[in-house]
């Protein structure tokens, strides 16, 4: 379907080459032509048909997104059980329609890490001195998505949200099992307190955040610095995050099929993440809505998409860290799917979730 995420990592399942230049050329057509086509053109082209599922209708726009990349064949996150293949894939769809947003300064860091030194990028916003400083971490269900697919999500958040992005590059499954993505995230967090005064930001300001298994990263990490009695995180922004490995959800029935993200996706993700891993699928090490105590976590903002695997998972989240008595913003914007932090270069519901987003952040970390 679309693009947003890949990294690094070993081959899993038989090959299956990613899609020939022609077909990843014509997707790029389709996703850069789609802000300018206006709406009524668009639901010409939809034949006005309209997709309405458990009282959300879906975005015009996500829906001619979904329309055409069917069409050529890339009607999934994962495009090929050939974990290399699904990366390249994916990190092609993503430069299909980068924006490239002009920000004060992205300057690519090393930071170390436990086993050994972790890729990282800094940006700068314009006037930057003094602001928050916020340490993402990116989707792609901890086995793919790297730095590059959501460098335009970074870019915008530090242009419009005035504020420092560190973008961390933690390691992936299936080549490093869990717990070792969280183990990164853990100290790139805590690298960033010590340094953000380095970085130009307010070492009282720093926040952790990222989207679906990025958001479960940020969350866990969260929890660890509460256990550990190290700094809070100034705010939890969490984008439609994985918070139940072990779960089923009712969400994940709904939209197991079409809507970007597949259930099939997160199953064959889980697998790469957790077969032969450490830990299982109920620890809470992995899956923060099962962690016997969430109170005394830091102030949470919680995004989730109508069309969404992952709605309820969120939702669940949002309500336990409420029940807790944690401070808790949640939005669920029912016209959008997977990714929409990813998709808001091409405009409609998903641009306007996320100068929300954006907006919302930058007010919860003014009063931190």
């Amino acid at each position: 379907m679309t693009p947003s995420l890949p990294g690094q990592a070993t081959p899993v399942g038989p090959p299956r080459p990613a899609k020939g230049p022609v077909v990843n050329a014509l997707a790029g057509l389709t996703l850069r032509g789609l802000p300018r086509i206006p709406d009524p053109a668009k639901r010409l082209l939809l034949g006005g048909r309209s997709v309405t599922i458990d009282g959300n209708t879906l975005d015009t726009t996500l829906q001619l997104m979904l329309a055409g990349m069917t069409a050529v064949g890339l009607n999934a996150l994962v495009a090929s059980p050939n974990v290399d293949a699904a990366q390249a894939q994916l990190r092609t769809l993503a430069a299909s329609f980068k924006q490239n947003i002009p920000v004060a300064r992205v300057s690519n860091l090393s930071i170390p890490g436990p086993a050994g030194p972790i890729r990282a990028r800094h940006y700068r916003p314009v006037n930057g001195d003094g602001e928050p400083l916020l340490v993402f971490f990116h989707g792609g269900g901890q086995v793919i998505g790297d730095i590059e697919t959501h460098d335009d999500v970074c870019r915008q958040i530090c242009r419009e949200g005035r504020m420092h992005v560190l973008s961390v590059d933690y390691r992936l499954a299936p080549e490093h099992k869990a717990p070792a993505g969280f183990d990164d995230a853990y100290a790139a967090f805590g690298w960033a307190l010590d340094h953000a005064a380095e970085l130009g930001a307010d070492p009282g300001r720093v926040a952790v955040g990222g989207d679906s298994a990025g958001g479960n990263l940020a969350a866990l990490v969260s929890l660890r610095a509460r256990n550990e009695g190290t700094p809070l995180p100034g705010l939890q922004l969490l984008f439609y995050p994985i918070t139940n490995y072990s779960g089923e959800t009712r969400s994940q029935t709904l939209f197991a099929e079409g809507f970007f993200l597949r259930k099939k996706d997160v199953e064959f993700c889980r697998e790469q993440f957790l077969d032969g891993a450490q830990v299982d699928a109920a620890d809470p090490r992995v899956s923060p809505l099962l962690a016997d105590d969430l109170s005394g976590l830091p102030p949470a903002l919680v995004l989730t998409a109508g069309f969404d695997p992952l709605r309820d998972e969120g939702r669940q989240y949002a309500d336990a860290m409420r029940d807790a008595g944690v401070p808790v913003d949640y939005r669920e914007f029912g016209s959008l799917v997977h990714g929409f932090a990813n998709f808001f270069p091409l405009g409609g519901g998903s641009r306007t979730a996320m100068a929300e987003t954006i907006s919302a952040v930058r007010a919860h970390l003014a009063r931190t």
